[in-house]
């Protein structure tokens, strides 16, 4: 069997990854992560993961790449990871009350396969205080996570409500699109 390697230094996706129980390594991809003039949100959650798949996959032949990427879409408008304190609170001031759609790409390379998938993840913020936002942050410190909020911790308590068909696309990596990704590579997860 091919060696499966996940294009991702995210210690999201590594933990979702290993929820499958398959062996795998993980490999910074070296992509720029800049969105193109006019690209939708979910256009560059999946330009994204595929350039990561196919970065890594360049690096290692014959091995079985996944790359991810999401994409946060509030009103049509692009927010990624925000990085710093005061951008993750201008953030999530902006989505209180709203429904941001998070678009969660994966995509598998391999020999004779390159492939991609998009899981849509709807969700509405309920009316957040300053207040609230403030102690949010101080505790969960979410600023590697597009849309700062850990939906797996405690920015659960943010939401009103989660509309997906693959629980695991919000925090990052939408196993089930995963599974089937990999068994179009010839790996199949149960096995």
């Amino acid at each position: 069997m091919p060696p499966l390697i996940l294009a991702s230094t995210s210690r999201y996706r590594r933990e979702l990854l290993t929820r499958l129980r398959l062996p795998f390594e993980a490999v910074a991809p070296e992509v720029d992560e800049t969105a193109l003039p006019g690209e939708t949100p979910a256009a560059l959650a999946e330009r994204l993961a595929l350039a990561k798949a196919r970065a890594v996959a360049a690096l290692r032949p014959g091995a079985i790449v996944i790359g991810s990427d999401q994409v946060a879409d509030l009103g049509g408008e692009a927010v990624g990871k925000p990085g710093t304190h005061e951008a993750a609170a201008a953030q999530l001031q902006r989505m209180s009350g709203r429904e941001v759609v998070f678009q969660t790409a994966v995509a598998v390379v391999a020999p004779g396969l390159a492939a991609i998938e998009r899981a849509e993840v709807r969700v509405r913020f309920r009316e957040l205080s300053d207040a609230t936002i403030e102690s949010y942050l101080r505790i969960d410190q979410p600023y590697d996570c597009a849309g700062s909020a850990k939906v797996e911790s405690l920015g659960i308590a943010l939401l009103e409500a989660v509309e997906s068909d693959d629980p695991t696309a919000l925090v990052g990596l939408p196993l089930i699109r995963t599974c089937a990704l990999l068994r179009r590579a010839g790996l199949e997860p149960l096995a």
